[in-house]
């Protein structure tokens, strides 16, 4: 039986208006941004193309407002926005103008570290790096490091189970999430997971993981800690083309290796980055691949030999191993500083997040690159090689007529050509708003009504989040059609608010 739901939010039983003056009598001052100035920051998450004026901003600083503040929502049929720190890339947190803005910037207190269980307890506004920097002096560490970690939160990262340089040994988030406390729209109290390593039921805490704030509002989460490596190198190496770069990374995976992280750069990011930060990047190079091995000493350098002459049989050249935490921190600065770099040599970029079959690596870059010149537009690839999570970053001018527009379409194209490949449209950015059309072109309608029935069985009106991660069928029926592989898919564009 066809699911007849829609994503839509339904029409409010009752204006914000009405839930202002409650907000005002429970919360404090601080926790309310009601003025035009102070919700202006509020108005686009990463993907800066996106925007709108959120109905108001509300900072809680405990559980128990949050809780409060989705009961009287859910009553009152206003739609709930939650964001994190903002540095998601698919407009996620896009906010709605007749609906409240939920941040979590006010509930960053880590509630507990435990060396003995390895984990942490952490409220959800917690940047990434700060668990880490926290459980440094109990010789552990989080391992999940995205990009943006200086700034990104971990409720973020649930959110879009976000992943990083090391995700190929340590996964992504779901793989290092033990248990999350939170709350359903209603309001209705919702722990899922513990501090096992299996708990009874069904494995909700993988559901939860990556549902983008669709599905509950998380005030609390379970890290597990892992110790500190005894012995780490980093490997650089420079490759004629990124095709012989592609072919060493399927051939370490192949031979057994499991690198803490395998990163690949091609020539324009390379030399974006070189300019930027001087990292001692070969800018010569068609690519290069940044390898991490760590763990026991003696199987740290008998890896590392290992990866060295697979590489070398792939045509390397320039190889150079860090050793020191300095020299290490320096290759792995230039690869985390890809994307500001970029921005150096573009006034705009747009940035994409398809994940592939790491045999289908060399082939996905070609067709990106006859994209890029049938678009005609500049595409530089970074990514998490590793794992096959593709970055590509689509270079424009917002300024010029119709640019941004051209970008939007060769970015659909893009991920298209990773379903095709047998990948899907998101690694770890998340769905959002950005990817609706692309979801289209990767599922079949039986799929989409599931998640479609998914959402209901914890959102029933459609309060939280509202219009993210799952297009309507209406929306795919109109785009021609789902599940379409092979074909022109039509591109419907970003929403525009």
């Amino acid at each position: 039986m066809p699911y007849t739901g829609a994503m839509s939010a339904p029409a409010p039983v009752n204006s914000i208006e009405q839930l202002l003056p409650e907000l005002k009598a429970r919360l404090p001052a601080e926790a309310l941004i009601l003025d035009s100035a102070g919700k202006r920051p509020y108005e686009t998450d990463g993907l800066t193309a996106l925007r709108a004026q959120p109905g108001v901003v509300v900072l809680p600083d405990s559980a128990d407002q949050v809780q409060w503040l989705l009961r009287r929502c859910s009553e009152l049929g206003v739609p709930v926005v939650p964001r994190g720190a903002g540095t998601g890339l698919s407009g996620g947190a896009l906010p709605r103008e007749d609906g409240v803005l939920l941040g979590f910037s006010k509930m960053q207190q880590i509630l507990e570290l435990d060396p003995g269980a390895g984990t942490a307890r952490v409220q959800p506004g917690v940047r990434n790096i700060a668990i880490s920097e926290a459980a440094a002096p109990l010789g552990l560490y989080y391992a999940p490091d995205p990009s943006s970690q200086i700034a990104c939160s971990i409720g973020g990262n649930v959110a879009e189970n976000s992943g990083g340089v090391h995700c190929v040994k340590y996964g992504l988030t779901v793989h290092n999430i033990l248990g999350l406390k939170g709350y359903t729209m209603d309001g209705e109290p919702l722990e899922v997971g513990g501090t096992t390593l299996d708990c009874p039921g069904y494995d909700l805490l993988a559901v939860l993981c990556g549902s983008e704030g669709m599905l509950a509002v998380i005030t609390e989460i379970t890290v597990r800690l892992l110790p500190v490596p005894i012995s780490k190198r980093v490997l650089l190496a420079a490759f004629p083309t990124p095709t012989a770069a592609a072919r060493a990374v399927s051939s370490v995976i192949a031979a057994g290796i499991v690198p803490a992280g395998l990163e690949m750069m091609d020539k324009l990011a390379i030399e974006a980055v070189e300019g930027y930060l001087k990292a001692g990047y070969p800018t010569h190079a068609g690519a290069l691949l940044l390898c991490e091995l760590d763990g026991e000493g003696a199987t740290v350098a008998a890896d590392l030999a290992r990866v060295t002459a697979l590489f070398e049989a792939e045509g390397a050249h320039d190889l150079r191993i860090a050793e020191s935490a300095e020299e290490q921190a320096n290759l792995w600065q230039g690869r985390k500083a890809a994307f500001p770099a970029l921005g150096r040599i573009a006034p705009d970029y747009y940035c994409m997040d398809g994940t592939i079959p790491l045999a289908e690596i060399a082939t996905v870059l070609s067709r990106i690159e006859a994209l890029s010149n049938e678009y005609g537009l500049a595409v530089a690839n970074v990514f998490h090689a590793g794992d096959g999570n593709l970055h590509p970053l689509i270079l424009y001018d917002a300024n010029k007529p119709g640019e941004l527009a051209t970008a939007e379409a060769l970015g659909h194209a893009i991920l298209c050509a990773c379903v095709d490949a047998g990948g899907t449209v998101t690694g770890e950015h998340g769905v959002g708003v950005e990817k609706l059309d692309g979801m289209c072109h990767q599922f079949p309608s039986s799929e989409l009504e599931q998640f479609h029935r998914l959402k209901a069985a914890f959102d029933p009106q459609t309060l939280l989040n509202p219009g993210k991660g799952i297009p309507t069928l209406t929306r795919c029926s109109e785009l021609g059609g789902m599940h379409v592989h092979g074909g022109k898919v039509p591109f419907a564009g970003l929403p525009r608010f």
